[in-house]
């Protein structure tokens, strides 16, 4: 079968260490499920997995976190809880199922906590996959493979960032820290979905453009100036949360514009990971600092419903075919990326 697959970890160049070719197909063992990919979508987690972060021991090893297709085979003993050839997409994460965080309301606090591609799960990019057969949940109604493939790792981040750990209502006021990325339109959908009043920044007068055409209610510019904009449209309060992924860039306006007690959610760090903590303004203000990895199953079945109901589509920059996985990569890599990019296996 075709694949898209790490020939080792690290180096220069990292996109060196990707090869795409023939793999064999894999056998799904108990507990599993084997599926036919249709699309799968990259993530900055192939990035890394490439540069030697969180690289596996063996080579070659095939990438990708997320997939959606339809069900092939099942491994022995195991319950078929989907029938045959149903078309599905998969949950990312991959828990140990015994351990007392996995038996509690947040499984992601599981000392084995890993992602498919991760451990001992070789990744969706190619034609053929295997995952957890409790990771499986049927396609939502009227959402093609492309769009499925884009909401395991990304939109369900941004689920988690705004409903669970933000915990933001309707009618709250939350900041999107750099309009454009895979991340940020996945966060301006789902929070135009569950009604809050959304601004974005950019420092590309482009992507606050486009970030207003898709939607949201104010697109502000980066820099000095961006406090006071945003804060003069809350009417001096700040707003109830920042969903912050950008890092030492942004992050001294991510603390300013938050009104008092409120949240700073953090799920990445693209533009630098040390920047001053402005610890006084945390506790004068009682502001909240919360990191968010990825989400639970359960987090993920409520992501598909408020995708069913309220008719979110993820914003897809291209599709490459599978075969032209390397030119995906490259585009990345370059950060040229407007929504998500997405392989195309059938």
């Amino acid at each position: 079968m075709l694949a898209a697959f790490a020939t080792a970890a690290g180096g220069p160049k990292p996109l060196d260490n990707l090869a795409v070719g023939e793999r064999e197909m894999p056998a799904p063992p108990r507990g599993a499920v084997r599926l036919r990919t249709r699309a799968a979508s990259l993530n900055r987690h192939d990035l890394w997995t490439l540069a030697g972060v969180g690289a596996p021991s063996t080579f070659p090893w095939t990438l990708g976190c997320d997939v959606a297709g339809t069900v092939d085979a099942y491994g022995p003993e195991t319950e078929e809880r989907i029938p045959l050839g149903t078309p599905v997409v998969a949950h990312s994460v991959v828990t140990c199922g015994v351990c007392a965080a996995c038996l509690g309301p947040d499984e992601t606090s599981c000392r084995k906590f890993a992602m498919l591609s991760e451990g001992t799960w070789e990744g969706t990019f190619a034609e053929y996959c295997v995952v957890p057969a409790m990771n499986v949940f049927p396609l939502p109604a009227d959402l093609s493979f492309e769009q499925a493939a884009c909401l395991p790792t990304t939109y369900l981040t941004a689920y988690r960032m705004l409903f669970t750990k933000a915990a933001l209502r309707p009618g709250d006021n939350v900041l999107i820290q750099g309009a454009g990325g895979g991340l940020s339109t996945a966060a301006e959908a789902l929070a135009l979905a569950g009604g809050l009043r959304v601004i974005v920044t950019s420092r590309d007068p482009a992507k606050r453009a486009a970030a207003l055409t898709r939607g949201v209610h104010h697109a502000v510019a980066t820099g000095k100036e961006a406090v006071g904009e945003v804060l003069g449209l809350t009417g001096g309060l700040g707003v109830d949360a920042v969903m912050e992924s950008v890092g030492e860039a942004t992050w001294a306006t991510s603390l300013r514009v938050l009104r008092r007690g409120g949240a700073v959610v953090v799920a990445g760090a693209t533009a630098g990971a040390d920047p001053p903590a402005d610890l006084r303004r945390i506790f004068w203000r009682q502001l909240q600092i919360l990191g968010s990895t990825m989400g639970t199953w359960a987090e993920f079945s409520a992501l598909l419903s408020t995708v069913r109901t309220a008719g979110v589509r993820p914003l897809i920059d291209q599709t490459y075919p599978l075969a032209e996985a390397a030119a995906a990569f490259e585009q990345l890599e370059s950060g040229e990326v407007t929504g998500k990019l997405v392989l195309v296996a059938g």
